[in-house]
């Protein structure tokens, strides 16, 4: 069973190097997307896998911007043209296994054709969906930056939204949106129909804020899939992956946190950092099968 690994990057290339390293296995093929805005490639090395960088399809990256979600649908499409895979896995350029990849093709020939993908449902929800897509977002390449220019788009931006507010004014309110965990494994089923809504789903999510936590999972949730879902209660678990998340801000793990990485069952973990290389091969140990 061939797996697609789907890698987004746009920088610390010594531990997305460590990442290629670990998912280096004959039955996985990596395909990695670099920001367009990088001027510098990495090069990476395989033993085992094929190993794509993407070059032409590249896509300028901006946080919280519909470019998030172009750039994975950049990637879906360069490895479904390329070959025939049971699952996807996108992951960030910062992550890493936790498990060895015995484990996890084993696990996913256990539970062939149910889809790992995480959604949300804290009290929240509702408020968040219609504030990040159902309110005219402006400059949606600038929600990060500094300066003049960008604190009077920011501004501007915010007097937009308060207004959309006050004049009750929200935009598809005709669809169920749904939101979780940007990273996700999916079936190779479920990323052919995607693919082929490419178009319709990057135009619906144009002046959105933060739409790659919201656009994959409003399409499985109102599809067939949704009934494949391998644990729409419990996003963690549905989406296979440990993400600190601490106090609502997205924590880098560190040697402190190595007995929660190890009683951990998930099969992917973000984010970490290039500081500590011991911890670093402490957590790639725990890739390898025990004998």
């Amino acid at each position: 069973m061939k797996h697609a690994y789907l890698i987004l990057a746009h920088g610390s290339y010594t531990l997305l190097q460590r990442l290629v390293s670990t998912i280096d296995d004959e039955r996985n093929d990596i395909f990695v997307h670099i920001d367009r805005k990088q001027q510098e490639l990495p090069r990476l090395q395989v033993k085992h896998s094929s190993l794509f960088l993407l070059d032409e399809e590249r896509v300028s990256v901006f946080w919280g911007d519909v470019s998030v979600v172009a750039a994975e649908f950049a990637l879906m499409a360069f490895a479904h043209k390329h070959g025939d895979y049971a699952y996807y896995h996108l992951l960030s350029g910062v992550d890493l296994p936790l498990k060895s990849q015995n484990a996890i093709h084993d696990f996913f020939e256990t539970h062939q054709g149910k889809e790992f993908i995480g959604f949300y449902d804290g009290a929240d929800l509702s408020a968040s969906l219609v504030r990040k897509v159902q309110r005219y977002h402006l400059f949606a390449q600038d929600f990060r930056g500094s300066g003049l220019v960008f604190l009077a788009k920011r501004i501007v931006r915010a007097c937009a939204i308060r207004i959309q507010e006050l004049l009750g004014i929200k935009r598809h309110i005709n669809i169920r949106f749904a939101k979780g965990t940007q990273w996700w494994s999916l079936t190779g089923s479920l990323i052919e129909q995607l693919l082929s809504k490419q178009d319709e789903i990057l135009s619906l999510y144009k002046h959105t804020f933060c739409a790659d936590e919201i656009a994959i999972q409003t399409y499985v949730y109102n599809s067939p899939f949704m009934a494949q879902v391998f644990a729409p209660e419990d996003e963690a678990k549905s989406s296979l992956r440990h993400i600190g998340w601490r106090d609502g801000a997205l924590y880098d793990w560190t040697r402190a946190d190595y007995e929660d990485l190890t009683r951990s069952t998930a099969l992917f973990a973000r984010k970490f950092n290039e500081e500590d290389p011991d911890f670093l091969d402490s957590i790639i140990e725990l890739n390898h099968d025990k004998s």
